[in-house]
């Protein structure tokens, strides 16, 4: 075999194992055994895995039929072809556990829960739209005003600690002079009250004529 040759059938060979594993994967993203689908193509499964493998050659009628049962277009099988094979992308690395993944994602039948998982699912991978935040208020709000402490005024209009009924302060002045100055001790009844200048001027100065 000259050398022509040989690179010929090495790229159909890997033709031929590409066309595989994109059944394969088709064939297990939707959730379908080997068994069932060589029953619907009426062959073994045995030829499902050789396809799957590479090790037969899917023809063109053949994989004309897998493409209608696995509900997939012709080209599907031959992307990435000219591209170069990940090592991420085999059925043993993290394809697997995706194409697992939507199996079971498939085969939940409850809408509810399918709408939670895929909520769940882009909370996870950082892909939720966040809310926008809440525009803070330019100003505070006012606070309410402390109630004022209202005070009766006294009679005369002077505070009742200051000054008292007449103008002056309660606890010093009594009608006008101190209680222990110029009241009852002082100019009162003892001092030119009834014995001084007030009362008949009997001892003291009374209208002049104390004798």
């Amino acid at each position: 075999m000259d050398q022509v040759s040989f690179k010929g059938a090495r790229s159909a060979a890997r033709i031929d194992a590409h066309v595989g594993e994109r059944i394969r994967r088709r064939r297990t993203l939707l959730g379908f055994t080997q068994e069932q689908l060589a029953d619907a193509l009426e062959i073994s499964y045995q030829q499902i895995q050789k396809y799957e493998n590479g090790a037969n050659r899917v023809s063109a009628g053949r994989l004309l039929q897998i493409a209608r049962r696995l509900d997939a277009p012709i080209t599907y099988f031959f992307e990435g072809l000219e591209g170069a094979a990940d090592p991420a992308e085999s059925a043993n690395g993290v394809n697997r556990a995706t194409m697992d993944l939507v199996r079971n994602f498939q085969a939940i039948a409850d809408m509810g829960i399918r709408t939670s998982i895929l909520q769940l699912i882009k909370s996870l991978a950082g892909n939720v739209e966040t809310e926008a935040p809440m525009p803070r208020p330019t100003s505070e709000p006012s606070r309410p005003m402390m109630e004022q402490r209202s005070f009766a005024p006294p009679p005369n209009g002077h505070n009742g600690n200051g000054l008292g009924a007449n103008g002056h302060n309660a606890n010093g002045q009594s009608n006008g002079r101190h209680a222990n100055g110029h009241g009852t001790n002082g100019h009162g009844t003892n001092g030119h009250g009834h014995n001084g200048h007030n009362f008949s001027a009997r001892n003291g100065e009374g209208d002049g004529s104390a004798d």
